[in-house]
Order: structure tokens, then C-alpha cells, then sequence
């Protein structure tokens, strides 16, 4: 019922294109299509991500350093710069949420035993028991945006999304290139 109900909306990407062909029709407004529409799916697909992560007290910032830590495996401890490594955590805040996720009693600072320069972060078990649970609510709730696709398609857009994000990295402009 909700993939039909989305589909009698109006397509706001499909509009903005009309009106661009009609204002500029010398402008080729391909990229729109694919593009736009990312960039807006991502703006619904964040604020209907952030609220049941919110509902636990943490920020989706928070949330992405307990899941790494998670990843990792026992015993769920990574450094400062491994979680700014692992992806989905800029090392520019990092500091700052292992403050705040500390605080809560969700992971610990422990220093290395044969380094003591080093020191890692790492899951307690309330921060391993939060991360389990909601990062399964987590799953839900993306499997129930993602209801109206069925699973060829989510493969199908999943292997699209992976050669998108390709592209795009290739397409980055080299150093200095811009400036000519």
C-alpha cells in the first residue's frame, strides 16, 4: 500500500527537471535524475534514521562509534585515529564523542599494556548491550524503508550504488586542476 501511495505522488526531481528544460532547454539536465534524486532520498532517509537513534539518548555521531567498536570484535576496542579509519566517524569529533559516550558509561579509555602511548576505546557492557539493541531497531527500520523494493531490486540497487560511488571517487578533481 505505501509503494502505491508513493507512487500517485508527484516526482519533485521530474518537476525541476520540466522547469529547467523549459527555462534552459541548452542545458543537458541528465545528472538531475540520478543525483537529485540521491541527495533527497538521503534527506528523508536521515530524518527518519536519526529519531529511534535519538530515542536512545545518542547522536547519530555516537551511534556510528559504538558500531565500529562493535565491528571490531572482542574486545570492542579500537584507538582514536582506528575509528577515525573506520569509515563513518571524521577524526576531526572523534575525541569529542568518545568524551560524551564515556560519560554515559558506554565505552571506557583504556591505555595499551605494552604502550602506554596508545589508548583505546572500548565497549562496556551496558555500551555493548545498547549498541546490540539498537542497532537491530536500526535494521528494522531501514528494511521498512526499504518495503517498496523487492529484494532483486534492492541487489540491483545496491550493485548501482556501489559503481555510482566509484564513479564519483574517479571523477574527483586532482589537486591543483581547479585552479587552472
Amino acid at each position: 500500500m505505501a509503494a502505491g501511495k508513493a507512487a500517485g505522488r508527484r516526482d519533485a526531481v521530474a518537476g525541476i527537471v520540466e522547469d529547467w528544460a523549459r527555462e534552459r532547454p541548452d542545458l543537458d539536465t541528465a545528472p538531475l535524475e540520478v543525483l537529485a534524486r540521491l541527495h533527497r532520498s538521503f534527506l528523508h532517509y536521515s530524518a527518519r534514521m536519526q529519531g529511534p537513534i535519538e530515542r536512545h539518548g545518542l547522536s547519530v555521531a555516537g551511534f556510528d562509534v559504538l558500531t565500529a567498536l562493535r565491528r571490531a570484535g572482542a574486545p570492542y576496542r579500537l584507538t582514536a585515529g582506528q575509528l577515525a579509519d573506520s569509515g563513518l566517524v571524521s577524526s576531526a569529533g572523534v575525541t569529542l564523542r568518545i568524551d560524551r559516550l564515556e560519560k554515559d558509561g558506554l565505552l571506557v579509555r583504556e591505555r595499551d599494556a605494552e604502550d602506554r602511548r596508545i589508548v583505546y576505546s572500548r565497549l562496556t557492557d551496558a555500551g555493548l548491550a545498547t549498541v546490540d539493541e539498537v542497532f537491530a531497531e536500526h535494521l528494522d527500520n531501514e528494511r521498512r524503508m526499504l518495503g517498496g523494493l523487492s529484494p532483486a531490486e534492492r541487489r540491483q540497487l545496491a550493485r548501482l550504488l556501489s559503481k555510482l560511488e566509484r564513479s564519483l571517487l574517479d571523477a574527483e578533481v586532482p589537486e591543483g586542476a581547479a585552479d587552472t
